[in-house]
This record gives C-alpha cells, structure tokens and sequence, in this order.
C-alpha cells in the first residue's frame, strides 16, 4: 500500500525538477547515474505517495474482489471519466452491420478478408465505420484476435489491392517519419497509399501464428483536430458536447473500438472471449481506455501510449498535462484542464485507470529513445498496479526492477523497452505474440509456424 502524503511533502515534491536521461545504448536510463541518489530519493518519495487504487474514496481499505468488483471499480471508473476521458454512450440503438466484402482466398490463400460497414444510426449514408478482418484460413474454428484502430486508413496496413481505400480526409505532408504520404492528394488517399503503414501491421505474421487481425481507421471515428467535433461521431451526441465531463476524442476511439466489438461477437469466425485490443501512441491511449471501459477485451496492449496513457504523471517526466491540453485540447474532456500543471501533485494517477484492466492481461511498452512518453513512467505504472493484479490471485508485473533495453518481462503484466525510436516494431510483435499465446489463445494446439 502506498503511504498517505504529507502536506509538508507535497509542498517540498511539486518544487522539485525530475530530470530523466533515457539511452539506447545501455539500459533505457540508469537513474541513479542519470540524476543522483538524491533525487533518486525524491523520485522514490514520490512514488511512495502514489495514491493508492486499492483505498476507496472513504479512506477504507479494499480487501477483497467483491469490494473491488462492486464498489471500487466504480469509483475509479467514475473518478476517471468524470476528469479525465470524459462520457461516452452506449450502443447506438440503430447500429447496423453490412458486410460487403468476403474473399475466402486473400493473401494468395493465406486468410480470409472480410470488410464490413458499421453504420452508427442504420443509415446508409450517415456516419459509420469500415471493419477490415482478416481470419487464417489454416485454422478452424473460431480464432483469437488483435483488434486495433489504424492511423492511415485500413488501406495502408496492407498492400492487398481489395482492401476498400478510405474516402475519408487524410493527413498530408512530406515530413512523416513513418509512412510515405506522397499518395495523398488533396486530402484523400489513392492507390498509392496501399501498404504505406504495412511495417507496423505484419498481418501474415500474425496469422501465421493463428490469430485474426481486425482494423478501423481512426478517421472513420474522429479527425484528430481541436476544431473536428462536427465531423467526429461525437457530433452524435451533442447532449455530451458543451460540458465539463464531455466527449473527447480518446473516449470517441475507444468507444469505436467497442463497436467493432460489437460485431466482432456476431461473427463465427471469432473467438469473441479472446479479442485483444492494440493500439500505438494516441491509439495506444484510446486502447487503455477501451480496455479499462469494456471487459469484454480479454487483453490490452499498449504500444508507446505515454502520457495520457500508460505513463505516471507524478513523476514530473517527459511530455506534461498542459502540453497535452494546449496542443491536443480535444483528445480529454474539459475537465482535464484543470489539472494544468498539477502533474506532480494529481489526486489519481494512470495506475489508478490500469487497475480497471485487471485481472485481465496487460501489456505496456516503450522505447528507449521516445523520451516524452517517459519509458520508466510507462514501467513504473506497471509496478504500481501490482497489488490489484495480487487482490485477483494474479502475478502482475514479475519484477520489481526496470528491465535492460530488449528484455520482456511478462506475467499477468508484461512489459519491455526496446532499443529505438517512437514506433512498432517487429521486436514489440514478437513479444506480443508470445504474450498472446499464454494469456488470449484459447486452449487448444497452435499451429506450427517458424515464426518466433
């Protein structure tokens, strides 16, 4: 459990800087050669007073899952959407699926790809979104599958020429360090956007290990700019716009992404109690969020998602709530900015919004030179929530120390820093899929695959 914090201690925490020196070279920041012992100190004070997720809002201690299932959850819940993330609905009421697209022999055989429209109020033209599946033809049966929103439209995951190419706006410009977005003329993709963000999705991979991939262009839910709201399925529900605790566009990806879920139980090829949810920086974020609002997601992984996401706050560390709130001001609800500065010295901290992923499986990474997603904070959030993991009978993160670049550790929490830059690597999708295989697969023999 995690002390209660002095009044003198607050003052003497938020008046100290917290320098952090992250290298690709040796492990991702030594932080006692990095910032000394004394503010190694400071730094261990800090998080000594990390508020506490197993100590409810009367001060009472959480001792048991039925208390956690029926009383705390909620409040976090609550805490959590109320200040941060903002209110999301329901299922829309007139939601309908139609599938247009189904080729048994994609991939040259390989996989099965399904496209399907998930249309929000049933109406043909109205807003929706466009699901692309792909299912390994190898295996029989329903599959397990990894689920993630995209950045560039389903089209550019794979160079596969009967993937619908999104009509939706797109961004543009000659200066992105991961895809070649040349293709993109006037704001809209054209077949020259085929495959452009293929590295991040090894999609025949993946289904050579025996899991579905199931995608959705974020742009199909929100735009992804502070003046998008009209053109964002928030629009749907104005009622949540003008308001402290509104719909932002973090809470809109992962309510798409519980859409896709929807269908996704409808469909027979789908183990539906083994879909995990994937996402890589601000999707990373959105799938946190997704995770931590729909249990029906049987794991969570975080790719890089930083601050917002998977990293502490109270640290002090890398990218901050006011940089988030000023040059993202839509991604959180309004009632976000008033923590502005507060970083060091919030009430609640993203451990708190980890613990509603528990006990299910959870998987956070980072990389060593992506600095504002403060790596240490990402692993220190990790280490937090271990006594709810613990609460379940659950070995969360196996280990107390921050690992060395390159090395995964995984229990019921996995975690790893990779050597390299902001990205999705194939050294994040070899871990995992090894996670994949212990905690989503259903029990039953894997294929064989020379995959690692």
């Amino acid at each position: 459990m995690f002390p209660k914090i002095t009044l003198y201690r607050l003052i003497v925490l938020f008046l100290l800087p917290f320098p952090c020196v992250v290298s690709s070279t040796t492990h991702a920041c030594s932080l006692r050669s990095a910032v000394g012992d004394k503010k190694v100190n400071n730094l261990t004070m800090m998080m000594e007073s990390a508020p506490d997720p197993l100590r409810m809002n009367d001060g009472s201690e959480v001792t048991s899952v039925t208390v956690w299932r029926t009383q705390r959850r909620k409040e976090l819940l609550d805490l959590f959407t109320r200040e941060m993330y903002g209110q999301s609905p329901g299922r829309p009421r007139k939601m309908t699926f139609h599938v247009f697209d189904i080729d048994s022999n994609a991939l040259g055989g390989l996989a099965t790809r399904k496209q399907i429209t998930i249309s929000f109020t049933g109406e043909p033209t109205g807003p929706h979104m466009d699901l692309l599946i792909y299912t390994p033809n190898r295996v029989k049966g329903p599959v397990p599958t990894i689920l993630g929103l995209n950045f560039w439209g389903n089209h550019a995951i794979h160079s596969d020429p009967g993937i619908r190419i999104s009509s939706r706006w797109m961004e543009s410009g000659d200066n992105n360090p991961y895809v070649d977005l040349s293709g993109v003329k006037d704001h809209r993709a054209t077949e020259a956007c085929r495959g452009i963000n293929a590295s991040q999705w090894p999609v025949e991979r993946i289904l050579a290990r025996g899991y579905a991939v199931a995608t959705a262009y974020r742009g199909d839910l929100d735009p992804d700019t502070a003046d998008g709201y009209k053109d964002s399925v928030r629009a749907l529900y104005p009622q949540l716009h003008a308001r402290g605790d509104n719909f932002s566009t973090i809470a809109a990806w992962a309510w798409g992404l519980s859409r896709a879920m929807d269908y996704l139980t409808t469909d027979r090829r789908i183990a539906a109690k083994h879909v995990a949810v994937f996402g890589w920086s601000r999707l990373g974020k959105a799938a946190l969020w997704a995770g931590a609002t729909d249990p029906r997601f049987a794991m969570v992984i975080s790719n890089e998602s930083g601050a917002g996401g998977a990293k502490l706050f109270r640290r002090g560390v890398g990218e901050n709530i006011r940089r988030l709130n000023t040059v993202f001001p839509h991604w959180y609800c309004s009632n976000f900015r008033k923590y502005n500065d507060l970083d060091t010295t919030l009430p609640f901290d993203q451990h708190m919004m980890l613990a509603l992923i528990a006990p299910r499986p959870l998987y956070i990474a980072s990389a060593a030179q992506d600095t504002g997603a403060d790596p240490e904070g990402e692993f220190e959030a990790a280490r937090a929530v271990e006594p709810v993991y613990r609460l379940f009978g659950v070995t969360g993160l196996p280990t107390e120390t921050w690992p060395p670049v390159n090395h995964s550790v995984q229990g019921g929490i996995g975690y790893h820093v990779r050597s390299g830059r902001h990205d999705v690597t194939d050294f994040d999708w070899t871990q995992y899929l090894a996670f994949a295989d212990t905690h989503l697969a259903p029990r039953r023999p894997q294929p064989r695959s020379s995959e690692p």
